[in-house]
């Protein structure tokens, strides 16, 4: 229960219509969810336009609705504000109604195309060990201290991801670490909420089906270091070329890692295999678990995040420093008999199978194949699809093409698409196989002793969503029984 009065400020107002000194119950976006007493947001959405459905929640009993476009019918009782924008009012509204719990907690955002789950992971895991009540918010789950909540969208709309703040902040959590998709900041999610500290990992060419321009993406991107305050930190990847950008108009205070430009926050790969890395970091040698250079760059935000919230450096690397990643990026299984590799990677973009597929190269011992899995999803930017194939091709010996999650689209023309550019010795390394597993059990069918198999795409996802229906499929499971089979 709020007043609507209190829960409106910073949102910006045109016009009122009604007593603003009133109780809210609860707020919805979804007009299916309005009950007695609640606050009705009509935001513009992709798929509906809430402002239409103003008349049906106001007979369910909404005691108040904001919208950009007043109705001409207006029902008496019911207080309604206008405003700029609903979208970004959701936030502030969200914000308030929960208490501002962002302000009471130590909230870091972090956003990039690739590394986001695996940074807020370790951010979560390492200040867990340090002795915090933590909270997290990713692509893979969230968490509430020990407890674990399903998550659904990497960043969740305003009123949930509030809602979640609170509850977090009530089971006494000091730290928040929260992945921040362009999504997210495009469509005011994150609206009126107070970050600590905002990293950034990289960008690369995704989600043009959503932004249309790559430079839109960025700019996106980049609105989020443009909304931070003086009192907080900003970290971004000095080796990346966008990655001086993205601070460049930002108040809070600037920080940079990286492992080949000037940076505070500086490392140097001296070991990379299968047992993970050794890394110097500010004059001293760590040796992580996690393996791959793009983790080398995941581990220095961490440091760098960490320093900035005030941690001990000797205390962070020992922590770091037996840590695992999170779920489904490079997580590797050894055959017994047969010693194949297996590794099941989140890799969906361009950049990330490049860097997943070039840490496998760097691990090779001899004669050894890289055989890939690969597909793309359905009903988003078909421009990746193309250079997905292109690449898979040439960083392995053989490659199977097959399903990612088709959505709404047909398998065969997904594959089709990403034949587009093939070379023609690419094209002499690939087998298209729409049915997932079978283009699994093909990939261990060819591989020989002590090769390297990718199965790269979907990562930690349990399901495989196929005509608007989501069938249960792990990769790891699937790869963990095949293998039992092969050793029998």
């Amino acid at each position: 229960m709020a007043n609507l009065q209190d829960i409106l400020y910073k949102v910006s107002i045109r016009s009122v219509y009604g007593e603003l000194e009133r109780t809210v119950g609860d707020l919805q976006t979804d007009s299916r969810k309005v009950v007695p007493g609640s606050l009705f947001i009509a935001v513009k959405g992709t798929h509906a336009d809430g402002h239409q459905y103003i008349g049906q929640v106001t007979e369910q009993g909404a005691v108040a609705v904001v919208c950009e476009v007043l109705p001409e019918q207006k029902k008496e009782g019911v207080t309604y504000v206008q405003v700029e924008d609903s979208a970004a009012a959701a936030g502030y509204l969200a914000h308030n109604f929960y208490g501002q719990p962002s302000t009471k907690m130590k909230l870091v955002g972090v956003t990039g195309t690739n590394g986001k789950t695996t940074i807020a992971t370790l951010l979560y895991k390492l200040f867990s060990a340090l002795g915090s009540t933590c909270g997290l918010l990713s692509t893979v789950e969230n968490h509430i201290g020990d407890k674990i909540v399903p998550a659904t969208h990497t960043t969740p709309d305003p009123i949930q991801l509030n809602a979640l703040l609170k509850e977090m902040l009530d089971q006494g959590c000091t730290h928040v670490f929260m992945e921040t998709s362009s999504h997210a900041i495009h469509q005011h999610r994150i609206a009126g909420l107070q970050y600590a500290g905002a990293l950034f990992s990289n960008i690369t060419h995704d989600h043009l089906d959503y932004h249309k321009t790559f430079e839109e993406y960025i700019r996106v991107k980049k609105s989020f270091f443009d909304g931070l305050s003086s009192d907080a930190f900003a970290i971004s990847n000095a080796d990346d070329k966008r990655g001086a950008v993205m601070l460049q108009n930002t108040a809070a205070k600037k920080y940079f890692y990286g492992l080949k430009n000037t940076a505070e926050f500086k490392g140097k790969i001296l070991e990379n295999n299968l047992t993970g890395l050794v890394m110097s970091i500010d004059d001293q040698e760590v040796h992580f678990r996690l393996i791959g250079e793009f983790n080398a760059y995941n581990l220095l935000a961490v440091y760098g995040a960490a320093i900035c919230l005030g941690e001990d450096r000797q205390e962070v690397l020992r922590v770091l420093s037996v840590l695992s990643g999170a779920e489904g990026r490079f997580d590797y299984i050894i055959s017994p008999k047969e010693k194949i590799i297996g590794i099941v990677d989140y890799a969906h973009t361009p950049d990330a199978l490049v860097n997943v597929l070039a840490t496998i190269q760097k691990l090779r011992k001899g004669h050894e194949q890289v055989i890939t899995v690969v597909g793309c999803g359905g009903d988003r930017d078909k421009t990746k699809r193309p250079v997905m194939g292109s690449v898979a091709c040439e960083y392995s010996d053989r490659v199977i093409f097959t399903s990612d999650n088709p959505r709404s689209e047909e398998p065969d023309q997904i594959l089709r698409d990403m034949e587009t550019e093939l070379n023609t010795a690419a094209k002499r390394k690939y087998i298209p196989i729409a049915d997932r597993k079978d283009a699994i059990r093909t990939a261990i069918n060819l591989a020989r002793p002590e090769d390297i198999l990718l199965i790269a795409g979907k990562g930690h996802e349990k399901y495989q969503e196929i005509k608007g229906v989501k069938y249960p499929f792990d990769d790891k499971q699937v790869l963990l029984e095949m293998f039992e089979l092969l050793d029998k």
